[in-house]
């Protein structure tokens, strides 16, 4: 009887570890870059980088199945952008304004400026739904080589406290923009209104084609309380063992800034408080979103699998808010 007890507390115990990995493994093991989620319903979707924009959704934030991309056939208009592009697309964001739901998505080819932010609407994220359709509305900002010292990629919208609509963007470059949108949330607002929201120090003898040296990008701002903080990437992404991103934050009393650290620097002088960077087991994380889901502060982001020749796996960790800044439990 006595081993008979040992025994069955000895299954129990391995049954319990291999729940925990089961869990560990099905938060990191489904490939994905720019993870963005969005809930409808009792489901989860999560939009990220990907042949015409990838979807996976889930009921429990733990398993994920992969359902169809947002666009078959690329949007008419990227070839003007991108010659031949392939409908590999990048770094979404998604909000829902009234009765529709608004997904941005990126156009470009890597280490250039040739780039573009267009959005696609729909009334419903679920497929079954007869309203179900995505509408493409095009460009919404697009940047030009040799015009602009900026990336229009990674896009992300923000409500400010007087209901003003916002999208902040941007990659390597002169550092991360934000511009105020139209109500319609599908053109810039005019008079157009910009702000830079946070930069990191170029070498600028540097050609202005050149990405730089200045390796910032994926602003998503997030309000808790009071404040309005907006996570970042900084280093190096898409490099497998050689990527190096981590995420960083500064906060702010207005949505459009100024942001600054923990210590008070500026995040447009370079600052910026680290949340999360990567490990022996994990090069990189990064590219993050923030959500508040049944009461508790998620952080989605990608990291690169050590054990997986740097693969990019999806990661999901709560947040916890110290003296008013976030925190999330290292890579393991």
């Amino acid at each position: 009887m006595k081993n008979f007890k040992l025994k069955l507390i000895f299954l129990t115990v391995i049954i319990m570890i291999s729940a925990v990995n089961l869990y560990a493994q099905d938060t990191y093991n489904i490939r994905v870059h720019d993870p963005v989620v969005a809930k409808e319903g009792n489901t989860y979707y999560l939009f990220n980088t990907g042949k015409g924009i990838g979807v996976y959704t889930s009921k429990d934030l733990e398993n994920w199945e992969r359902a169809e991309a947002v666009f078959n056939e690329k949007p008419e208009w990227t070839d003007s952008v991108v010659p031949d592009f392939g409908n590999h697309i990048w770094a979404p964001d998604i909000i829902k304004k009234e009765d529709t739901w608004y997904l941005y998505y990126s156009v470009s080819a890597f280490a250039k400026n040739t780039s573009a932010i267009g959005v696609v609407t729909n009334k419903t994220l679920d497929p079954e739904n007869d309203n179900y359709k995505w509408v493409d509305h095009g460009i919404v900002v697009q940047s030009v080589p040799d015009r602009d010292m900026w990336n229009a990629i990674d896009p992300n919208i923000i409500y400010d406290d007087n209901g003003t609509p916002w999208m902040s963007f941007g990659s390597f470059w002169n550092g991360l923009k934000m511009v105020k949108l139209a109500e319609n949330l599908t053109e810039i607002a005019k008079p157009e209104e910009w702000r830079s929201i946070a930069r990191r120090e170029r070498s600028f003898e540097l050609d202005n084609k050149d990405p730089g040296d200045a390796a910032l990008e994926a602003p998503f701002i997030f309000k808790k309380d009071d404040w309005y903080y907006q996570f970042l990437s900084w280093d190096l992404c898409c490099r497998g063992e050689k990527s190096t991103y981590k995420v960083v934050v500064g906060r702010s009393k207005n949505a459009t800034g100024p942001y600054v650290d923990k210590s008070g620097k500026p995040l447009n002088e370079g600052g910026g408080t680290l949340v999360l960077k990567g490990n022996e087991n994990w090069y990189g994380a990064g590219h993050n979103s923030v959500y508040t889901f049944e009461g508790k502060d998620y952080m989605f982001f990608h990291a690169y699998d050590a054990s997986d020749e740097g693969a990019p796996k999806l990661g999901i960790k709560e947040i916890e808010w110290v003296n008013g800044w976030p925190t999330v439990e290292p890579m393991k």
